[in-house]
């Protein structure tokens, strides 16, 4: 409606232009966990981010292309790393050289207890903000949670779970990476598009949602 002024649209205009993604205010460092399992996402560890994405990558093309069976891979990746141990052992006491050790971080627990935690703080946040939108909470959320429901489900459709969850990784891996080098651009951007938003729901909410008739509120008596 012409003329007609919506509340805060003044606000969405001149204010908020260094508004964050999501509305966050912490580093996206410290969203993501702010332990190793951000150093990786973030490429902080690039060695250890390229190897990551190597294996998912490799585990993925045998799975997917090749059509591996996973115990047969399991069992021949078994069988060659145990034969590559005892040939570097042997090898290694018949010349003097060094003996193979394992790892630290393959017998570092704080890794797991890391991904563990943070993947139950976002599960459980998730969890939490989708009952609290299907209880009427927010509104924009529960109609935003429903589309992107029902497009995954379409998507689902025409990939594997495993192409699916490879996509996904894939996204972990370098979304927040390519957030972080172009954190100011796409927080303007997000900015303009969630303003819109805002403010088309705000029209349809005067236009449409308001006029509809609802039944008298009692208050609750306070014994």
């Amino acid at each position: 409606m012409p003329g007609l002024v919506y509340s805060s649209d003044s606000d969405d205009i001149y204010g908020t232009s260094h508004s964050r993604l999501f509305g966050r205010e912490r580093p996206i460092h410290q969203v993501l966990g702010g332990g190793r399992v951000a150093d990786v996402l973030l490429w902080r560890n690039r060695n250890v981010s390229a190897a990551l994405l190597g294996v998912m990558t490799v585990i993925w093309f045998l799975f997917e292309v090749v059509e591996y069976n996973f115990v047969t891979l399991l069992c021949h990746a078994s069988i060659t790393t145990m034969l590559v141990i005892f040939i570097w052992r042997m090898v290694a006491e018949i010349f003097g050289l060094t003996p193979p050790r394992i790892p630290e971080f393959i017998l570092d627990d704080s890794t797991f207890r890391d991904v563990a935690s943070t993947v139950h703080k976002k599960f459980n946040r998730f969890l939490s903000k989708l009952i609290d939108s299907a209880c009427g909470k927010d509104l924009p959320f529960f109609i935003l949670a429903i589309v992107s429901l029902y497009i995954l489900s379409v998507i689902g459709t025409y990939f594997s779970f495993l192409n699916l969850l490879y996509l996904g990784f894939l996204c972990l891996e370098t979304l927040p990476f390519l957030y972080e080098k172009f954190e100011d651009d796409v927080d303007h951007l997000a900015g303009k598009v969630s303003r819109e938003i805002k403010r088309s729901y705000r029209k349809f909410e005067a236009q449409f949602l308001n006029k509809i008739p609802r039944g008298p509120v009692k208050d609750k008596k306070i014994r």
